[in-house]
């Protein structure tokens, strides 16, 4: 193992966040159980916030971003993990209090990690990353409001070009479900239909000020938005349905009325892919085994090197980014 290896790093300048590359030892890494030889990251919105400098993402510096990665465990000092073992972290405050995935060697704690299943390889899991292994949280939570299999009816994606609304339209609609995908990008239509979305709706016509309660039309809903266009959707969903919440990319207000939920039982059900406990990370990763059509996989996702990341955090920050960006952290 080289002593030195490349790193993203979050550091201050004059009192704000700055992004750069810096050369790290294992002497710099913290002092954890586990030391993980990562091969990709991935792009997430969060990442783009924080390298971008669009986002105060990073709670102290310096800081290694980066909110997940996939590697190879190479030392451990627990019984749990071996050398050789291929592992998946998110979360846990990567990229914000702990140092994240950028880099190409991480130490972490144990109970970070999940096994990876054999169905996926390590560029796969990143293919996936936070924003799929969200999606499948979103799935399942449905499923567990017994919305999967029990009625019929349409479940709405928001922000459906991205990583977790492209996620969540290949499980919802290989699960059986008719899909409607919303997106400001008609260039995205063919894309979204080889994921399985059966109709679209502009996101415009959600982005509006609506009334408290809407006609009913979305069974369930899988919302990365929020704002302005969450309290729509609620408005729109159909008594008993229930909306899963996972992003903010609209704003983190909630412009909305309790009527949804005490005159049509609506649920809005808060989805946290940092801190899931490993019970529901390790279901996700099941449903994701179980349910994510491998081609579409491959549709879904790019891999670029590490150095490109400035301008890729542009791009995503920007909403030029279709699908999920896997990060190869060697190049």
């Amino acid at each position: 193992m080289s002593e030195q290896f490349k790193a993203m790093m979050i550091v201050e300048d004059n009192g704000k966040p700055r992004a750069e590359f810096r050369s790290l030892s294992f002497a710099d890494l913290p002092d954890y159980d586990v030391l993980v030889e990562v091969a990709y990251s991935t792009l997430n919105y969060k990442d783009g916030l924080a390298i971008s400098g669009k986002g105060r993402i990073a709670r102290r510096l310096p800081m290694v971003a980066g909110i997940d990665l996939a590697g190879t465990v190479v030392e451990s000092r627990v019984a749990e993990w071996r050398p050789g073992d291929k592992v998946v972290a998110n979360g846990f405050g990567m990229s914000e209090t702990e140092w994240g995935g950028y880099t190409r060697y991480a130490r972490l704690k144990s109970e970070w990690l999940v096994p990876l299943s054999e169905a996926f390889s390590l560029e796969d899991a990143m293919a996936i990353g936070t924003a799929g292994y969200t999606a499948a949280l979103c799935v399942d939570a449905l499923e567990d409001w017994n919305l999967i299999g029990s009625r019929k009816g349409e479940i709405l994606v928001t922000g459906a070009a991205g990583g977790v609304g492209s996620v969540a339209i290949s499980l919802l609609a290989n699960k059986g479900h008719t899909v409607v995908a919303s997106t400001g990008r008609t260039e995205t239509h063919d894309y979204l239909t080889s994921l399985g979305a059966s109709a679209f709706i502009d996101r415009a016509e959600l982005s509006s000020k609506g009334s408290p309660l809407q006609k009913e039309r979305w069974l369930g809903a899988v919302d990365t938005v929020g704002s302005v266009t969450l309290a729509n959707v609620l408005a729109q969903t159909v008594y008993g349905g229930a909306v899963t919440a996972c992003g903010l990319a609209g704003g983190m207000d909630l412009p909305a009325s309790v009527a949804p939920h005490i005159l049509r039982g609506v649920a809005l059900l808060g989805i946290d892919s940092v801190m899931a406990p490993q019970d529901k990370r390790k279901r996700a990763w099941q449903t994701l085994s179980d349910h994510l059509d491998r081609s579409a996989l491959r549709s879904i996702a790019r891999t670029e090197p590490m150095s490109d990341l400035p301008g890729l955090a542009e791009d995503i920050v920007a909403g030029r980014i279709k699908g999920r960006v896997v990060v190869d952290v060697a190049r």
